[in-house]
């Protein structure tokens, strides 16, 4: 068993076991960092009585399967997480051999990370209630959608002379001009909506339940119900 070094008082480190680091204390960690799937949106009161949008967020804890330094040989610092579970016959070998036969559902890296050691674990006791943190994950898929939905455009007129134009995006600009004969990149015109990825920051820890691996967070967060979302402290 791999042994994790902390920091004491002193300026010296104690070697931790990674099996004890469930309920420690991580508050010298330099990045405090989990994965969590959302669970549901619910509503919280505040001492003023006004009711506020917050999201529930359940994670069993993140284990670490790889770590990066800047002298080593991927010459950046970073720490590489496992989350989750799934049937081994699922994931490929390459992956199954680097995480020693652990089916890990989720493999995700966090740049910067520091002051752990591939086999140590964190859990929801990493944050604490007034947390600022920034939440990270892919929004809904919506399929194919017109410019009104997609871009928020007014369409066309009712009338004068108008026929079917009303969801109608109107010109791109095809023509000699602006464009030169062609669509310049970046018009707006119908596509594929959603399925992309989103940081929403500035959101305020609001309870974290240690045994149930609950946190809930303020405000709304990407994703459907079991996303899995990166949740960072800024």
């Amino acid at each position: 068993m791999s042994l994790c070094p902390r920091p004491t008082a002193d300026g010296t480190t104690s070697q931790i076991a990674p099996s004890d680091w469930l309920g420690r204390d991580f508050s010298y960690l330099r990045m405090k960092f989990i994965l969590a799937k959302k669970e549901r949106m619910t509503r919280v009161y505040g001492e003023d009585g006004r009711a506020r949008a917050a999201t529930l967020l359940k994670t069993d804890g993140v284990t670490v399967t790889q770590v990066k330094t800047a002298d080593g040989a991927d010459a950046y610092v970073s720490v590489q997480v496992g989350f989750g579970s799934r049937k081994e016959k699922n994931i490929s070998k390459a992956v199954l051999g680097h995480t020693k036969g652990k089916g890990y559902e989720t493999l995700r890296e966090f740049r910067g990370a520091r002051g752990l050691e591939v086999g140590a674990k964190v859990d929801t006791t990493a944050f604490a209630v007034g947390d600022r943190v920034s939440v990270a994950g892919v929004t809904k898929g919506k399929g194919f959608a017109g410019v009104v939905k997609r871009h928020g455009f007014h369409g066309g007129p009712r009338t004068h002379g108008q026929k079917h134009s009303e969801r109608e995006p109107g010109s791109i600009g095809g023509s000699g001009g602006r464009a030169g004969g062609r669509v310049a990149k970046g018009i707006r015109m119908a596509g594929r909506m959603g399925g992309d990825r989103v940081t929403v920051t500035n959101l305020r820890v609001l309870a974290v339940d240690a045994l149930a691996g609950e946190i809930l967070v303020s405000g709304a967060v990407p994703g459907r119900r079991g996303t899995v979302l990166e949740i960072v402290a800024e």
